[in-house]
């Protein structure tokens, strides 16, 4: 696909960050950062809009029940991902809840960072094509791998069983789907050192 920015010409440019779970977008979103852009993390916002004592957390709780929370009052995430990766109605619920909780808190972000300066603001999205965001963005940059290599990086570097490897993989939308709605789309089924190639060419096309 073209990767030329639809930079606007009054303001900063605005670029969604997705791909799936394992394929490389940890990679893209830290050498865009050593680069200059603002990177805002929606996992990273997603932890705080849960934390202990917010309303978020409590909303979760009335959700799933004490059982998702650790003896000191945190999110027990392995607790409650046991519960939402095998039932798509549970999965659904937590989304509603953090969600609209995370979208607010990403905005305050980026206006702090536009004020700051900032002219390239990277919203970093796990679910962005999921959530329904594809077009809210002047560039949507997406990391593809096949969801094979996924699954085996999953295993192999983060200890999960291939079921539960699987089950991560298929609580994402289809690949084809992430792919459609891509403005550019990045290989990260090669190395590290291709991917971030790749992004440093990125890079350098947003700023000729």
């Amino acid at each position: 696909m073209d990767g030329s920015p639809r930079f606007p010409q009054d303001r900063h440019l605005r670029v969604g960050l997705t791909g799936g779970i394992a394929a490389g977008k940890s990679v893209v979103s830290r050498r865009l950062q050593e680069l200059g852009a603002c990177v805002v993390d929606h996992d990273g916002l997603a932890r705080e809009v849960v934390a202990p004592g917010t309303r978020g957390l409590r909303t979760v709780v009335a959700a799933f029940g004490p059982q998702v929370l650790t003896e000191d009052g945190q999110l027990d995430r392995a607790a409650l991902a046991a519960t939402v990766f095998a039932d798509s109605a549970a999965l659904e619920r937590l989304n509603q809840i953090v969600h609209p909780r995370v979208r607010r808190a990403a905005e305050e972000r980026e206006s702090d960072a536009v004020a700051a300066g900032s002219d390239v603001v990277v919203h970093d999205i796990p679910l962005l094509v999921e959530t329904g965001q594809a077009g809210h963005f002047d560039q949507l940059v997406v990391v593809d791998a096949p969801a094979e290599l996924r699954v085996q990086r999953l295993v192999g570097e983060r200890g999960m069983t291939e079921e539960a490897a699987w089950a991560r993989v298929a609580a994402q939308v289809a690949d084809d789907e992430r792919r459609e709605a891509a403005d550019v789309l990045l290989d990260g089924s090669r190395s590290v050192e291709d991917l971030v190639a790749e992004v440093d060419a990125l890079w350098s096309s947003w700023r000729d």
